[in-house]
C-alpha cells in the first residue's frame, strides 16, 4: 500500500505533502460479525481539515472526513476512486479497507484554534459516511462535534447511518451556538433494490426513523433524494412514494439528485448492472456516453418532478447554505434554575 505519499486527491508531484508517514499505520481486523472481513488501517493524520478544490460542484469549501473507505458499501460511490490513491482497488478494497484518523477529533481541535481559521462552514459525510459502522467502535465523531461546538464553528453532517441519534444530545448543544445543519440521504424506498445496491447501509425505513427523532427533539433534517438511479427509481409512481415518505418523516426539505458515475465509481457500478440487471446496460451506455453525468435534460426532468411533489406534500428544496441554528429549551422547574438541555 502507498501511504508515504498519499494525500486528499491525486498526486500532482513530489512536492504533496504526505498526510501521514507508513510508520504512523496500525493494521486491525476483529473476529466480529459486524467486522468480519474488513481490515481497519488506524492513522495518525497531519491535517483533518481540507480544501475542497476549486473545480468541484460541491457548495462548500472546507471538509472533515475521519474516514477513507467506506462499509457502506454503495455500488455507486463517487469516492471509490480516491483508494486508488493507496494502491488498493475500488471495489471491494473500497468496501473492506477502512482507514481511520484516529487522532481526528483532536487535531480538529487544534486546527480550529489556528490562527489561521477563521471559522469558516465544515461539511461532514459529503466523501465518505462519517457515520458508517467503524464508527460503532471508534467512535470519532462525539469528539469532533465537540470541537466544533467549543468554537461555535458551523457545520453539516450528511449521513445513511442511523447511529448519529447517538449524538443526539451533542447536536443539540452545538445547535445552541452555531448554525448546524443535518441531512440525510434517502434516494428511494424499493427494499430490494436498497439490498443489492446499498448493502451496508440501513434500510431506507430506518432512514427516516431517523428524520423522524431529529425532527421530535427540535433539530430540523433535510433529506437529500440521493440517488435517483435511472430506470430503477425514476419511475413517477416510485419518485412520488419516496417523497410522500419523506415529507411523513418530517423533513424540512428534499432535494433529488441523479446518479453520477465517476471514473471507479463508474467501473464498479457497470460490474454490478452486469450481474443484477444486464437489460440495461445498453441504456446506461447511451445515458452516459458524454460523461459522468446524467444529460442535463434528464437531470432537470427528475427535478421538476421532484420539486413539484415537494410544493404537494407540503416541502421544498434545500436553499444553498441551508442550516439552522436550535433552540435549547429549559428543563420544566421551578425558577430560578439553570438552563439545561432538553430531549423533547
Amino acid at each position: 500500500m502507498r501511504w508515504e505519499n498519499l494525500s486528499d486527491g491525486p498526486r500532482r508531484g513530489a512536492a504533496d505533502a504526505a498526510l501521514f508517514g507508513a510508520d504512523a499505520v496500525t493494521t486491525r481486523t476483529f473476529d466480529t460479525p459486524e467486522f468480519r472481513g474488513i481490515t481497519f488501517h488506524e492513522i495518525r493524520a497531519r491535517t483533518i481539515v481540507n480544501r475542497v478544490p476549486g473545480a468541484s460542484r460541491m457548495p462548500f469549501e472546507w471538509t472533515v472526513n475521519p474516514y477513507r473507505g467506506c462499509t457502506h458499501a454503495c455500488v455507486y460511490c463517487f469516492a471509490r476512486k480516491t483508494h486508488s490513491y493507496l494502491d488498493l482497488d475500488t471495489g471491494l478494497g473500497f468496501d473492506s479497507q477502512i482507514v481511520v484518523k484516529v487522532n481526528a477529533p483532536e487535531l480538529l481541535r487544534r486546527q480550529l484554534t489556528s490562527r489561521r481559521w477563521h471559522g469558516d462552514h465544515i461539511a461532514m459525510g459529503t466523501n465518505v459516511d462519517c457515520y458508517q459502522r467503524a464508527e460503532g467502535r471508534y467512535a470519532l465523531m462525539p469528539g469532533i462535534i465537540e470541537a466544533l461546538r467549543d468554537r461555535a464553528n458551523p457545520f453539516s453532517i450528511l449521513t445513511k447511518g442511523t447511529l448519529i441519534l447517538r449524538d443526539l444530545d451533542l447536536l443539540r448543544q452545538a445547535a445552541a451556538v452555531t448554525d448546524v445543519g443535518i441531512s440525510v440521504s434517502v434516494g428511494f424506498l424499493d427494499e430490494s433494490l436498497w439490498r443489492t445496491v446499498e448493502p451496508g447501509t440501513p434500510a431506507p425505513g430506518r432512514r427516516l426513523e431517523v428524520v423522524r427523532t431529529l425532527t421530535a427533539h427540535g433539530i430540523g433534517c433535510g433529506v437529500l433524494m440521493a440517488p435517483v438511479i435511472p430506470f430503477l427509481g425514476d419511475e413517477p409512481e416510485q419518485l412520488r412514494a419516496t417523497v410522500r415518505a419523506v415529507a411523513e418523516a418530517g423533513a424540512t426539505s428534499v432535494t433529488p439528485l441523479v446518479l453520477h458515475l465517476r471514473p471507479g465509481a463508474r467501473e464498479w457500478f457497470m460490474s454490478w448492472l452486469h450481474r443484477h440487471h444486464p437489460h440495461l446496460v445498453r441504456r446506461y451506455e447511451r445515458l452516459y456516453a458524454e460523461g459522468a453525468y446524467a444529460p442535463t435534460w434528464y437531470q432537470r426532468r427528475i427535478t421538476r418532478q421532484v420539486h413539484e411533489l415537494a410544493e404537494e406534500f407540503g416541502i421544498g428544496p434545500t436553499r444553498a447554505g441551508a442550516a439552522r441554528r436550535i433552540p435549547v429549551a429549559p428543563e420544566p422547574g421551578p425558577p430560578p434554575g439553570p438552563t439545561q438541555l432538553t430531549l423533547l
